[in-house]
Parts: C-alpha cells; sequence; structure tokens
C-alpha cells in the first residue's frame, strides 16, 4: 500500500519516519511505501492540490499529522486554525473517498476541555471544548464523520518527542539553567511519547487493521500525572538537581484559554481492539531523555 504522511516535519511525523525507515524500532516488518510531506510538498488547504496527489501517488492511507497546534494563538487566529484543523481534513476525506482509503486522523484531549471530573475519558464521552483549538480539532473530527470516508480518529494528549519543541525539550533547559522554577499541579493528564504513538500507527497499517476498524480511539501512555510531576520527572532524569521546582496553581500563569483540569484519556477500547501494549508513561519519558542526551 501507498501511505500518504502529512505534517512530516512534525514530532509524530518525524517519529513515524523514524519507525518506518529503522527496523530497531519495531517488532514487525513494514512492507508499505511510506510517503512524507510537508506544506511545501502539499497544501492539504487545498483541496484540489490533495485530489491530485492522492490520485497520482495512488495513495491508500492517508496519516493525518499536520495540524494547528498554538493552543494561545488559536485565540486570535480562529480562521486559519479553522482551516487547518477542519476543512483541509475534510480535502483529505473526500480524496481518499474516492479512492475508497482509509483516513488515520490525529485528533486531542481538548476536545473535552470544559467537562469537570476526576474520571478518565471514554470515547463515548459527549465533547465540551472550551477554546478555538478545542473547537477546531471537533470540527475535524466531525468533517471526518460526516465524508463518509473509512477512518480511525485517534485522540491524543500532551504529546512530546525528540523532535520540535515540546514540554520535556522546555524543561530539559529551564531546569538546567534556573535555580527554581514554578509549574503548575492542577491540571492533570498523561504524558504521551510520541514514539509509542507512531509505532502503534505503523502497527495499525502494517497489520492491516484498517477496514472493519473504524471509529474514534484514544491513545496515551499509561497512567496519571501533573505537569509538576512530570517536570520533577524530567529533571531527576537528566541529572538537574540543582533547580528548586515548586508546585504553583494554574491562576498564577494567566491565559487566553481554560485548560483542562483533568484530561485523562480511557484506553481500554484502543487495546481491546487492535491488542497493542500501551508503555507507561514514566518508562517512555526515561527512553526520550536517553535518545536526547
Amino acid at each position: 500500500m501507498n501511505i500518504l504522511v502529512t505534517g512530516s516535519n512534525g514530532q509524530l511525523g518525524n517519529c513515524i519516519r523514524r519507525v518506518v525507515e529503522n527496523e530497531s524500532c519495531r517488532p514487525f516488518a513494514v512492507e508499505d511505501k511510506y510517503i512524507f510531506t510537508v506544506v511545501s510538498d502539499l497544501d492539504i488547504t487545498d483541496a484540489a492540490a490533495v485530489a491530485e496527489m492522492v490520485r497520482e501517488r495512488d495513495i491508500d492511507v492517508i496519516v493525518n499529522c499536520a495540524a494547528y497546534t498554538n493552543v494561545d494563538k488559536a485565540e486570535t487566529d480562529a480562521g486559519f486554525a479553522e482551516t487547518l484543523n477542519a476543512t483541509a481534513v475534510r480535502n483529505l476525506a473526500d480524496a481518499l473517498k474516492e479512492r475508497g482509503g482509509t483516513l488515520i486522523h490525529i485528533s486531542t484531549d481538548y476536545v473535552f476541555g470544559g467537562a469537570l471530573g476526576n474520571t478518565p475519558y471514554t470515547e463515548e464521552e459527549p465533547p465540551s471544548p472550551t477554546g478555538v483549538y478545542g473547537v477546531t480539532k471537533l470540527h475535524g473530527e466531525q468533517q471526518v464523520l460526516e465524508s463518509g470516508v473509512s477512518f480511525i480518529i485517534l485522540r491524543t494528549a500532551w504529546l512530546y518527542s525528540e523532535f520540535g519543541k515540546n514540554f520535556v525539550k522546555t524543561m530539559l533547559g529551564l531546569t538546567s539553567t534556573r535555580p527554581c522554577l514554578n509549574v503548575v499541579f492542577d491540571q492533570v493528564g498523561t504524558p504521551t511519547y510520541a514514539g509509542d504513538l507512531a509505532l502503534a500507527i505503523v502497527g495499525i497499517v502494517s497489520k492491516r487493521l484498517l477496514k472493519g476498524y473504524e471509529g474514534i480511539y484514544h491513545y496515551s501512555n499509561e497512567g496519571v500525572c501533573s505537569w509538576y510531576d512530570f517536570t520533577k520527572m524530567i529533571a531527576s532524569l537528566s541529572g538537574s538537581d540543582g533547580c528548586d521546582i515548586r508546585p504553583c496553581h494554574s491562576s498564577e500563569f494567566p491565559s487566553p484559554v481554560v485548560r483542562p483540569s483533568y484530561s485523562v484519556l480511557d484506553k481500554t477500547k484502543f487495546k481491546n481492539t487492535f491488542g497493542f501494549t500501551i508503555p507507561f508513561w514514566l518508562d517512555s519519558l526515561k527512553v526520550c531523555i536517553s535518545n536526547l542526551k
């Protein structure tokens, strides 16, 4: 099969490339042809260009890693966020439907931003986004469902990796250069190593767990922690013992967006359907920091 990966210069796209190109990163064979694109190769907001790419390259599966992910900036850039997170997604879905292909689309825990509670979210939980980012990502999901294309939507959370800008790399820098640091403790979720999600996606494609497996699924690493807990472990694993990391309230960091106070995703459906084991967040953090060292 021919697999098109959009947004391949981002965290997840880079991790998918690594899994595909490095046999040591996976316990299964990859016999498909992967085509990695960035915006200069393919502007997914251009419906005609998407249709042409899918037709000319005989694309069977699209893994859509492209997204507008700047949560704060989206509040003042709602038009482009909607274009990239929803309209462009419909372009991919419509082009694939013509070929009878499958769209694997990456979504987010932010579709649940307004819900309160301390029970992990299942896929059946009604969405309740609080900001433009979450709203536009929800619109993207809705575009996929309305298109009639064969699809797998994977909602994930707190994504980090060795690539690009992310919380782990930011905290590695701050905890190694500052004597003290305040980090919020009243926002709880699960860090997700993009390398693990990439392995799961390539596994789904390689094992042909596509047609007959359509639906919305949740994927993050196992376990729960706060941003404070996460930072403490980042500092400990990297040897930044000289930084005094202090817990603080999220109200001490004003933001145009109300971020989820509890955004743990229930992965039961994913594990039961695909049969994959999901690593504990701390184990995966150790892998990432080791690679960065």
